[in-house]
């Protein structure tokens, strides 16, 4: 039993292979992505802050007590004169610059929802296109095989027409090569595809000895903007970056708007009760004596002198309004130029896997003829063979700008904040 308890311990633990769909990812990324839940933190402690700062305007109660001897007159004690029970109550009626806090509190809340929603849109990005990696690998690699086996037929016909003296020894030796340089790439192929499933796996909030394993699916057919012009327009209106940084000049506008009104008058609601003690000699030292007291009020506060503070606090409000100002033109000029040159790239892209497929097409009549020819022993096996290698080569380069056709969907997608209503 201890040996084979051992035994147990010192087994290696597998790592756990998980099989998603691309919407399965992007749904368990948008809730266990780390980075997704550090901003979705973010925006809760934002949210916590508006009860922070409104605080003031909610009614407070205090009870407690301040029971004490006295010899001789009564003193206070804490600002009370000695009772059994005491109870206090303060709250804000008025007071315009807090108002004017809490709007701008609530306001940089808002904002950070929109980073949140930015941060979202940014993981539901990486996981597609860990996706559609962790595809091209895949259908790479079945390719590769392909040619591994064209690739041994072509050098088992060359070794037989060298041991005919009908070929040179090096043409075996290259043919050799070939298939060395195949299994290259397929050790390179098995090694993308295993750093996609890993990266894949840490997106999704797995451990890192996890692996996602995309299911083999047709991707969602993604709606593209018309034109260039819509593309730009689409991604100014739903830039999430825009909206932050906004969000953040109407706050900056509060803030200013609250230094200025530190002139207006506070106002605050106070009320107290006490029960006093018969031992504290009241009724030595006052003709009439009342153990319950209580009052309500109101206390108001009149600013004459603010101080130079004030003035410092909207000048510097009104500087960082002023470069929050450049910085959203500069941000729209930059997204539009971004989602116009996603655009551009993108019709490049579909331009470049038409010439791909074009290309491949050709091949593929090519080797039908070759594949006729050789049934009517016109053409030789090793022809036949080289041409499937070919076809291989142009399908892996048809499959490459298919992928980038791809990525670049996802690019304008994200560019014009789509990307969650198009993959989910």
């Amino acid at each position: 039993m201890r040996s084979a308890a051992l035994l147990i311990l010192v087994l290696p633990v597998f790592a756990e292979v998980h099989e998603f769909t691309l919407k399965q990812s992007v749904d368990r990324a948008l809730r266990q992505n780390p980075d997704v839940l550090m901003a979705r933190f973010d925006e809760l402690k934002a949210a916590e802050n508006v009860h922070i700062v409104r605080d003031a305007f909610t009614p407070k109660l205090y009870v407690g007590s301040g029971l004490g001897y006295s010899s001789g007159m009564p003193l206070s004690i804490g600002g009370s004169a000695p009772s059994l029970f005491q109870a206090q109550s303060t709250q804000t009626l008025y007071n315009r610059p807090l108002s004017l806090q809490v709007a701008a509190t609530r306001e940089t809340a808002r904002g950070a929802g929109f980073d949140t929603a930015a941060r979202r849109e940014q993981v539901a990005f990486q996981v597609a296109n860990l996706h559609i990696s962790a595809a091209r690998v895949s259908r790479i690699a079945s390719l590769v095989r392909q040619q591994m086996e064209s690739f041994e037929k072509i050098a088992s016909a060359v070794r037989a027409r060298v041991e005919e003296g009908r070929e040179l020894p090096i043409e075996a030796r290259a043919a050799e090569l070939r298939i060395a340089q195949a299994r290259q790439r397929m050790k390179v192929l098995e090694q993308e595809r295993e750093m996609a499933e890993l990266q894949l796996a840490l997106t999704l909030g797995f451990p890192p000895d996890d692996r996602v394993r995309p299911v083999d699916e047709q991707l969602p057919k993604l709606e593209m903007p018309p034109t260039e012009a819509d593309t730009a327009k689409e991604a100014l209106q739903n830039s999430k970056h825009v909206r932050r940084l906004e969000s953040t000049l109407q706050a900056k506008q509060l803030e200013s708007n609250s230094a200025r009104a530190n002139r207006y008058p506070k106002i605050d609601l106070v009320s107290q009760y006490a029960l006093v003690a018969r031992f504290n000699n009241f009724e030595d030292f006052y003709r009439k004596f009342e153990r319950h007291n209580g009052q309500v009020g109101l206390s108001v506060q009149v600013p004459l002198f603010v101080g130079s503070g004030v003035k410092a606090q909207i000048v510097t409000a009104e500087i960082e309004m002023s470069r929050l100002r450049v910085e959203i033109n500069s941000t729209r000029d930059r997204i539009a130029l971004e989602a116009r040159k996603a655009f551009q790239d993108l019709q490049m892209m579909h331009s470049a896997r038409d010439l791909a497929r074009m290309d491949l097409d050709v091949t593929r009549e090519r080797l039908g003829v070759a594949l006729a020819q050789f049934e009517e022993g016109r053409v030789p096996l090793r022809a036949v063979e080289e041409l499937r290698t070919a076809e291989s080569e142009k399908w892996l380069a048809f499959y490459d700008a298919q992928t980038m056709v791809e990525r670049g969907q996802l690019e304008v997608l994200r560019q014009t904040g789509t990307i969650m209503a198009a993959i989910q």
